[in-house]
């Protein structure tokens, strides 16, 4: 089964499940679905940064300060974080990620419910070669330098901003 074949959820504006569809279907028809952000940094406190593989279905070859991804058909977005981590970062026994807040990303291409995640990750990372095409760990400092130098994934950028205006306490966010 190929990433374009995963059955999601298709869910409405209160994130209420109204069908199921194929990945490729649900990109190409703009179905909103669900998917989960999962800030994940290091011991020493270092955010992991990577650089997404060209053969992404969405934005590929793009940074990303996150790692995560889709949530399948029936699977929790707890279930989720923890399972698109645990690959992504490839570290087996990675603690339950913490959930933080839930929002609905939109843009002209795109529409999906989004629960933002943090995790600590003290082991080796040892990313999954089909996801991730390079990464390191930042600290936030190094990140705000790269923030306008490189091609970032836009949900991932307005999730960014909207996980430090969540961080400065503003008000709206549900979890």
């Amino acid at each position: 089964m190929t990433p374009d074949d995963e059955i999601l959820d298709i869910v409405d504006e209160n994130d209420e499940v109204v069908g199921q569809a194929p990945r490729g279907e649900a990109t190409a028809r703009r179905l909103r679905h669900r998917c989960v952000f999962i800030e994940a940094r290091d011991a020493g406190g270092r955010l992991f940064v990577h650089r997404r593989t060209a053969t992404k279905l969405v934005f590929p070859s793009h940074y990303d300060m996150f790692v995560g991804g889709v949530v399948g058909a029936g699977e929790s977005y707890d279930e989720a974080a923890l399972r698109e981590a645990g690959e992504e970062l490839g570290v087996p026994d990675l603690p339950r990620p913490e959930p933080l807040f839930k929002f609905l990303y939109t843009s002209a291409e795109h529409s999906w419910w989004s629960y933002v995640y943090r995790v600590r990750c003290e082991l080796p990372v040892n990313p999954q070669v089909e996801e991730v095409a390079w990464h390191t760990f930042l600290t936030d400092e190094e990140l705000e330098r790269r923030l306008g130098d490189w091609l970032w994934v836009p949900d991932g950028l307005e999730t960014y901003h909207r996980l430090r205006a969540f961080r400065a306490g503003a008000t709206g966010f549900t979890a």
